[in-house]
């Protein structure tokens, strides 16, 4: 699951540079407002394209890495039901 979402973010960049070159290459030359929209529209592109590489999918096991804190770590056994209670 991560080479697709890191593929998708890399898409998603290359069409917002596509973006700016585009508007500022050709499309400036017959509509200025269209040109400052396609800006607009790549300048929304990075952040969303980050929260789509960096979320976590249900298959992604973050939550069972121990904290260091052995207390802690039992406790979260116990409600997970991983280790009876004593």
């Amino acid at each position: 699951m991560y080479a697709r979402r890191r593929h998708v973010y890399f898409a998603m960049m290359g069409l917002c540079i596509g973006l700016f070159v585009l508007a500022w290459g050709v499309v400036r030359l017959w509509s200025t407002p269209a040109a400052v929209g396609m800006c607009v529209v790549a300048m929304v592109i990075p952040p969303v394209a980050a929260m789509i590489a960096n979320r976590r999918g249900p298959e992604d096991r973050w939550w069972d890495d121990p904290s260091g804190d052995p207390q802690s770590d039992e406790w979260w056994d116990e409600l997970d039901g991983k280790k009876k209670p004593r």
